[in-house]
């Protein structure tokens, strides 16, 4: 008996639960690059690049452990297009008698793996995806009954599942988070810590050709394509930040620095998205330099949060609240995002600087996508649904199950507090706080109203009071409204025209600028 089992491309483990469940002499691994997925919103080209360069690489590493592939190549005349339309071919050519596959991480590929048993006559074995800490069933147990779903009572709960940074029962250091000791602004540095750059490999040019040629509309370019590919040099990248970043990663998580793309950031989310790094591990080495005193405790914790706090919590509440989910629409936003968002052509140096890098790089961290680009489009109100699929389309480690509840959850405000208890807003002062950008600007931060004014500071009152009614009653809120109606009359009225000003320009023009 043939068994089929489909590898998709967020699926690059030799430990998939998949093939756990199936003896190598028996099965046929199918691999497939399909236009449907490659198309489905518009990928960053390195996005595009880095998921078939590491398939194709990955089906070395399974074929050195002695596994059959079957893999089809986005050129192949005979390619259908789609995972169902070579699912079919496959049966035919390998007269497959049943399929093994791994649980998919979005609805819309999970809708397509639960009709193949009826479409094609076949048992389908669907094993749930080991590569999480938290299953389904257990998310749900600890969602059902709460009224508050925040993510630090969840995150507490994967510490004890784990044992991470946990001595008796309680936690390293008697607190569960250290987030307070992780808002440093960074300063300049000559010796700051640089991530590995990995040149491509003859699999990985014919790739860079590959997606120049039928991608070339998408958005970034791949002339610096510098990725790692395989599991092994995932893990050299992995080894270069546990011994160069992780001990002040901590400290500076949250700063931002104009020409610095990484700073002590990890870069490792693409590798763990995608199957090649394993998430626990990581979080088990982390753990490992804390306790041989080579990383401080708020740099570890803070990423053993990020990992199976943030990162699981996302999966959960996505699965959680299903496909209609991406329709939320709290604050009734409809505007179209600006087109610079697409070129980086604006005059605001945070958003440029940050948009800027994101197109070459595929990359940003968390603040500049939450508090610079995730702000400003919810300040502009910006429809949810499109700010989503902008993250979707140019970020490198963005699936939709992690990528949806932090942007219009998290980062918009779409399901009115589900994942948040506040909106993320800030006038240019956190920005100016946490970032050198402003002083690198065209306009002033201090400044609120006039020609060379922050737009983020009249956005930031604008907003306020076009959603009083429904955020109004915000606990935390309740400050910046005090500080409002403290304000006189003529300096209330002159804040929303400064802001009315601005979104006129936009509207007619697509520019911020005068």
């Amino acid at each position: 008996m043939t068994t089929l089992i489909p590898v998709l491309g967020d699926q690059l483990s030799l430990n998939l639960s998949s093939l756990r469940a199936v003896v190598p002499g028996d099965a046929v691994i199918l691999m497939m690059e399909v236009v449907e997925e490659t198309t489905y919103v518009r990928h960053h080209k390195i996005k595009l690049a880095y998921i078939l360069s590491a398939m194709r690489h990955h089906v070395l590493a399974l074929e050195a452990a002695g596994w059959r592939v079957d893999y089809v190549r986005l050129d192949d005349p005979e390619n259908s297009g789609n995972f169902t339309g070579e699912i079919a071919r496959a049966i035919q050519r390998h007269r497959v008698e049943r399929i093994v596959v791994t649980e998919a991480g979005e609805w819309r590929v999970a809708a397509m793996l639960e009709s193949w048993q009826t479409l094609f006559g076949l048992p389908v074995d669907i094993c749930p995806d080991t590569r999480f800490i938290c299953s389904h069933g257990e998310f749900d147990a600890w969602a059902t009954g709460r009224r508050d779903l925040k993510m630090e009572f969840f995150y507490r709960e994967m510490r004890r599942k784990t044992g991470l940074l946990m001595d008796d029962g309680k936690p390293v250091g008697e607190r569960w988070n250290f987030d307070k000791d992780n808002r440093k602004p960074a300063q300049a540095d000559l010796l700051m810590p640089r991530p590995l750059r990995f040149k491509p490999d003859q699999i990985t040019r014919d790739v860079i050709g590959l997606v120049n040629d039928r991608f070339a509309d998408h958005p970034g370019d791949l002339q610096a394509f510098d990725y790692a590919v395989t599991a092994a040099d995932a893990q050299r990248q992995a080894d270069n930040f546990f011994a160069n970043a992780l001990p002040q990663f901590g400290d500076y998580e949250d700063a931002m620095l104009t020409g610095e793309r990484f700073l002590w950031h990890s870069i490792l989310s693409p590798y763990i998205n995608s199957g090649l790094l394993d998430p626990l591990d990581l979080c088990r080495r982390a753990e490992a330099a804390h306790r041989s005193g080579t990383a401080p405790l708020n740099s570890v914790e803070g990423y053993i949060r990020q990992i199976i706090g943030w990162r699981e919590y996302m999966r959960g509440i996505y699965w959680r609240e299903g496909p209609g989910y991406v329709d939320r629409n709290f604050l009734e936003h409809s505007r179209t995002l600006p087109s610079w968002y697409w070129n980086a052509d604006t005059d605001m140096h945070c958003l440029s600087e940050t948009i800027g890098q994101t197109l070459a790089t595929a990359h940003a961290h968390h603040i500049q996508r939450l508090m610079v680009t995730g702000n400003f489009a919810l300040l502009i109100g910006a429809d949810p649904r499109q700010v989503h699929l902008w993250y979707l389309e140019v970020y490198i480690d963005a699936y939709e199950w992690v990528e949806l509840p932090n942007t219009l959850g998290m980062s918009q405000f779409g399901d009115g507090g589900l994942l948040g208890s506040k909106p993320y807003i800030s006038s240019g002062a956190y920005i100016n706080r946490m970032s050198d950008y402003c002083g690198n600007c065209r306009y002033n931060v201090k400044e609120r109203i006039g020609h060379d004014a922050c737009p983020f500071n009249a956005l930031y009152w604008d907003f306020l009071i076009r959603h009083r009614d429904k955020l109004g009653g915000n606990r935390r809120l309740a400050m910046p409204y005090r500080n409002w109606d403290r304000q006189s009359d003529q300096d209330q009225h002159a804040t929303l025209e400064q802001a009315a000003a601005f979104f006129r320009r936009l509207d007619s023009e697509g520019k911020e600028s005068y």
